[in-house]
């Protein structure tokens, strides 16, 4: 196979936001479009219905929690397309408002995921990506929320244009300890473990935004995190205000950003729009 042949990826895209990101990339992408999912059969099931709406997506078992499986994803991307042009990390998970589990083990299964697991996907993939590529990392309004609700110091930290990546996982891993000593309230944190974990992926787009910039500025990557939206899917249960397909809306927007444009870049997107961070 070639290796000019752009191919896009999306990860947790067998339902919800992440299946209708596939859908719009179908439809706009030139190239493949890889819908991933943990589960083979939901994600072979996803991959069938949008045949039977005659477009194309290929699919790729991709569990983000499990390193062994993201780096099986990376060898297969590198051996047949050369790299990648499009990576959207959409895979996440929260619990639900009414669940009983303790804090604290919320806590820590929900930054394992969403920012350690991103990270660790992040960290496979984007040497991968190719000149002009789009790196689109779904993160969420409760990031910006919860950082309003952080302490005055850990606020300046998360804002900072230096913080390093080793500093922002040592404040994510924080986070997790002061939950299971039960003072994460008392050390400056705000009371959601979702919320935190997301803050984790917009400080990450921020930092790695900045190392493209550094160490490959020519290359004219483009890598934003975006706010979907409150949007019906399993997750966010079926009172949200947006469909699946108007909450894929901005994530598609950017990882179609045209090859000329070099904004935005390292920003926190909504609607289409960069929001102050």
């Amino acid at each position: 196979m070639s290796s000019s042949r752009r191919v896009a990826v999306v990860t947790g895209s067998n339902k919800g936001i992440g299946f209708a990101i596939v859908r719009d990339l179908c439809k706009k992408f030139s190239g493949d479009v890889i819908l991933t999912s943990r589960d083979l059969t939901r994600g072979q099931e996803a991959v069938k219905k949008l045949k039977e709406e005659g477009l194309n997506a290929l699919f790729h078992q991709l569990d983000i929690d499990d390193l062994q499986s993201i780096r099986t994803l990376r060898d297969f991307l590198k051996e047949r397309y050369g790299g990648v042009d499009v990576l959207v990390n959409n895979a996440g998970m929260a619990f639900k408002e009414a669940d009983t589990t303790p804090f604290h083990i919320q806590a820590e299964v929900t930054m394992k995921t969403n920012f350690f697991s991103t990270r660790n996907v992040s960290t496979e993939l984007l040497p991968l990506m190719k000149p002009q590529g789009r790196v689109v990392n779904v993160s969420s309004v409760m990031s910006v929320r919860s950082l309003q609700k952080c302490s005055p110091e850990l606020q300046q930290k998360f804002r900072s244009d230096t913080i390093t990546e080793e500093e922002l996982v040592g404040l994510m891993e924080k986070f997790v300890e002061d939950t299971k000593k039960g003072v994460h309230e008392k050390e400056g944190w705000p009371n959601t473990a979702y919320g935190v974990s997301k803050i984790g992926v917009t400080v990450l787009s921020r930092i790695h935004a900045r190392q493209l910039n550094e160490k490959r500025k020519g290359d004219n990557i483009l890598l934003n995190a975006c706010c979907p939206g409150w949007v019906r899917t399993d997750m966010a249960g079926p009172k949200a205000t947006k469909s699946p397909e108007e909450g894929a809306e901005t994530p598609v927007y950017l990882a179609l950003l045209p090859p000329n444009v070099t904004e935005p870049h390292g920003q926190f997107v909504s609607e289409k729009k960069v929001e102050k961070w």
